[in-house]
């Protein structure tokens, strides 16, 4: 380990304060939003303090306005217990000015969304920003040597030479760890605690507590563990029923799965990604359903109770998670840019694992490998199979082609091809 980094998100929250009234800070419990947030602000107050978080959340209720005296920028933590608080907090911003108020929550309440697609009804546009923090990237945990710019990726600068410091079994050992704040400086089996700690919350009480809606933890942990074996995919409610039914004695209904995925997005457990639709040469009919993502790998080793031995002995297996950890790093590179992360398939079956594509219409074309010559090849042989149906007289040519690997000693662009075969312990923003 080479030593923990500043957040990504740090930097993000200033520069939205430096242009909004509020920001909202969101993301699963336990990601470090609070650690965050207190950075950028004069004064705060809790909803779920130990003192005085019952009286606050009854002021929240009555008179919520009384909530947001006090210096600015005032942090009001876990504000999703007050949800009177947001519309408290946009008019306060239409009285006030730019960079009044940090929220910060692990659970979009019911009373402001959309069930299916996580948007408020009241949206707060113009006064209140958005900021999504996920569990650590390994840049930020300190495994990264981050000798790998994506920034630098854009530019089109060689990365050739650039060196990992992470074996395979460090992968492992990473996946199942996650990201999680509570975990770094540990080891071994204690270095999971945190992951499983908060698995089995999810499944004993906040699902419930998002909505109010009382859900059997056995069911809970039965979706979730179809959820672990079908990450990455677009799997339906109709192909998660029959996953759980071929791997257990009872199953849920069509519209129960619904209910539970949605409660799951609505305290960021997962986080699906949305299906890139590009300019084609030819015209393919592209899939458009999001792909099924945890936001960190080790909740789905978690569910599925599952060790850094257990992928080390099942390497299809080790894939998906792998995945779902480069997945998380890879949002949060792009994030730090400005950017965003699609996933592409179309009805041919060509399908390629991320494309992260910036506010200025770059983009880059990634595809995610354990590693070695025959899936490298594969990698290389999809990149090459999309680039060919790009219409580049109506939208750019990729910016720069990469096999993301987790087994590497060193990057390195392929004279053949240009391609990049870069480890994720090279990956930095």
């Amino acid at each position: 380990m080479i030593g923990y980094r500043k957040r990504i998100a740090d930097a993000l929250l200033a520069e939205k304060l430096s242009y909004m009234g509020a920001v909202l800070v969101q993301g699963p419990k336990w990601c470090g939003k609070t650690t965050t947030s207190r950075q950028a602000v004069r004064s705060e107050v809790s909803l779920e303090d130990s003192v005085k978080g019952k009286s606050n959340r009854i002021l929240a209720q009555t008179r919520p306005d009384k909530l947001l005296e006090g210096a600015i920028p005032r942090l009001i933590d876990e504000w999703q217990e007050g949800p009177l608080l947001w519309y408290a907090v946009r008019s306060a911003v239409d009285r006030g000015g730019r960079g009044m108020y940090v929220l910060t929550g692990s659970a979009v309440p019911p009373e402001i969304d959309d069930d299916a697609e996580r948007v408020p009804r009241h949206t707060g546009t113009g006064r209140i920003a958005r900021l999504t923090m996920r569990p650590m990237s390994l840049w930020e945990s300190g495994e990264s040597t981050g000798e790998v710019s994506m920034e630098k990726l854009f530019a089109g600068e060689d990365v050739t030479g650039a060196k990992s410091g992470l074996e395979l079994e460090d992968v492992c050992e990473l996946i199942c760890r996650g990201g999680w704040p509570g975990a770094l400086g540990l080891s071994g089996r204690v270095a999971r605690g945190p992951a499983k700690e908060y698995y089995l919350a999810i499944v004993e009480s906040d699902i419930s507590r998002v909505d109010r809606t009382l859900r059997k933890p056995g069911r809970v942990d039965r979706l979730m563990r179809s959820l672990a074996r079908l990450q990455g995919t677009q799997s339906s409610a109709s192909v998660i029923c029959a996953d759980m039914k071929a791997n257990d004695s009872d199953t849920l209904t069509e519209d129960t799965v619904y209910s539970y995925l949605a409660a799951l997005r609505r305290i960021f457990v997962t986080e699906d990604m949305r299906a890139w639709c590009p300019n084609l040469r030819c015209k393919t009919p592209l899939r458009t359903t999001d792909t099924r993502y945890y936001t960190d790998p080790s909740i789905a080793a978690a569910a599925m109770g599952l060790g850094p031995g257990d992928l080390m002995n099942d390497l299809p297996t080790l894939g998906l998670f792998f995945k779902t950890l480069a997945v998380r790093d890879l949002r949060t590179c792009a994030e730090a840019l400005g950017g965003s992360v699609f996933h592409y398939l179309d009805k041919s079956g060509l399908e390629c694992d991320a494309i992260v594509r910036l506010e200025n219409g770059s983009y880059g074309l990634v595809e995610v490998k354990i590693g070695g010559d025959a899936l490298i090849e594969k990698g290389v042989k999809t990149l090459d199979s999309l680039s060919a149906k790009i219409d580049t007289t109506r939208m750019p040519s990729p910016s720069f082609r990469m096999v993301l690997v987790a087994n590497g000693d060193i990057a390195y662009r392929r004279k053949e091809d240009g391609i990049i075969v870069c480890p994720i312990g090279c990956l930095r923003p």
